[in-house]
């Protein structure tokens, strides 16, 4: 069906082309936070901000769960809800929340439907008291793991695979001395792209699955300790930047400090952290694993520029994730880098979206040209992906609109030919512009002059090297496919 929708001349909507316009973007994962302060200060407030700088990575649901290392073994406050994380709280909710150490969470589903009730932290009350989890990843395992579950008791309150991990833990805690040993017992079941951060009575333990799909790090604030999704967080309240968590380790911090064991970890050739963190997903003033994401947008940017040269006026980005790539393209090609559109800094997740009937187009509500910069021009657009195309279409056609000569659309990706299994919300290849198309093919149907995608050898170039995961483009992925889709029966 999308196919035939594709091939049709773009000014005339179709009905699959309005379905579908909305959801023809990328779309961010989910955010973890969490703090442990040895000194006994309440930390609602600094996992408030720390979520608030990791809003990007989930606009659906969040929440906090926070607990007194000092006060009755087990105790848990917490606070979740749909929305923005200014929405769910305000100054005298989180003034009720006390406690020295908690769990944060920001999130956008990938499996699991958006419902308060798959909302994250998740608290569970078991035999050995208290856990809250904050999970950013997708399981490839999780429907088994479900199911070996239901069959010998477990009642789950949710359809999120983070509850699967959840009560993997908590089963594990059982058998073992330790909540790190339960984490460490889990981890060798479960399968995927994960980053961790439980909270027990009197622990912050946070985890990174084997590969490193998803980025964790540590850091410190006087004598208060924090694990985070992104190292923006710990600038935003004061904290200094500790070090990565690797690939594979379970970091545990306690009065005593951090401990660390690493026996999990794989040789690091064989690692695969997910590309589309620096491409799109993380904001530009993170670092991970030594790699700033800004530098590594800025050198996709000259990479296309070098492969992908071609005469014109000025050089604009798609904001906000193709702005930087823009800039690189503008110093390596020499062109003029401008602002061509205005962003809605009001629109999230959850603006009513226009129905079908209407003229509106939810693209032209987020983004408004600027037409005295494109007027007359030769216009190089750089835009992060293109998914399904029609919303690429849309923005080619209102630069045209606003009186560009041409448009040269240029990616810093390349073609998107396979779905992702671990947690970056990519379609099935049916639903995918560039599968069976060729690049002239898809420039045709985007109304661009020419097109051009970031080469595919490029990708470990604008990282330093680091092992990625390259799945999406080419379907070898580090991992085999889940048996079942969980992005069906899970899938929001």
């Amino acid at each position: 069906m999308e196919r035939n929708c594709l091939k049709k001349d773009i000014k005339k909507k179709s009905f699959c082309e309005v379905q579908k316009e909305d959801f023809d973007e990328l779309h961010e994962e989910c955010g973890v936070f969490g703090i442990y302060d040895l000194d006994g200060n309440d930390v609602a407030s600094s996992i408030y901000y720390g979520l608030f700088a990791l809003q990007h990575r989930g606009q659906e649901s969040c929440g906090i769960a926070v607990s007194d290392t000092t006060g009755p073994k087990g105790k848990v406050n917490s606070v979740k809800g749909m929305g923005l994380v200014n929405e769910v709280f305000d100054q005298e909710g989180l003034e009720k929340l006390h406690g020295d150490i908690g769990v944060g969470h920001t999130r956008y589903s990938t499996a699991g439907s958006s419902t308060r009730e798959n909302a994250q932290p998740l608290v569970l009350n078991y035999v050995k008291g208290t856990l809250a989890l904050a999970h950013n990843g997708n399981l490839i395992n999780a429907p088994e793991l479900r199911r070996e579950l239901e069959y010998t008791g477990a009642i789950f309150q949710t359809t999120i695979d983070s509850e699967v991990i959840a009560y993997h833990i908590a089963r594990e805690r059982i058998k073992t001395h330790t909540a790190e040993e339960a984490v460490k017992c889990a981890m060798k079941k479960i399968k995927g792209a994960y980053s961790l951060i439980v909270m027990s009575p009197r622990k912050l333990i946070g985890a990174r699955d084997p590969f490193g799909f998803k980025p964790l790090c540590i850091g410190k604030r006087d004598n208060a300790y924090i694990l985070a999704s992104e190292t923006c967080a710990l600038d935003t309240i004061g904290a200094e930047f500790v070090r990565d968590v690797l690939p594979g380790e379970v970091v545990t911090i306690t009065k005593e400090g951090i401990a660390s064991d690493t026996s999990l970890c794989i040789p690091s050739q064989k690692e695969a952290r997910c590309i589309f963190e620096y491409i799109y997903f993380a904001r530009p003033d993170s670092v991970f694993d030594g790699v700033s994401v800004y530098h590594s947008r800025i050198q996709a940017g000259r990479f296309l520029a070098i492969d992908h040269p071609v005469e014109a006026d000025l050089v604009v980005g798609v904001p906000e994730s193709g702005n930087a790539a823009a800039l690189g393209y503008a110093m390596q090609s020499k062109i003029p880098y401008g602002t061509a559109f205005v962003k809605n800094g009001y629109v999230g997740r959850t603006f009513i979206k226009p129905k079908q009937s209407s003229r509106e187009s939810s693209v032209r509500v987020k983004l408004n040209v600027l037409k005295e910069t494109v007027a007359g021009k030769r216009i190089v657009m750089i835009d992060d992906s293109i998914v399904r195309g029609t919303t690429s279409a849309r923005i080619v056609g209102m630069l045209k609109e606003a009186g560009a000569k041409e448009v040269h659309v240029r990616v810093s990706a390349p073609p998107f030919l396979h779905p992702c299994y671990f947690g970056t919300d990519i379609p099935s290849e049916d639903q995918l512009i560039a599968h069976q198309r060729t690049v002239e093919e898809i420039c045709k149907i985007i109304g661009a002059d020419t097109l051009g995608y970031l080469n595919i050898e490029r990708l470990s170039q604008m990282v330093e090297g680091l092992p990625i995961c390259k799945g999406c483009f080419t379907g070898a992925y580090p991992m085999e496919r889940p048996k079942e889709d969980i992005r069906g029966e899970y899938a929001k």
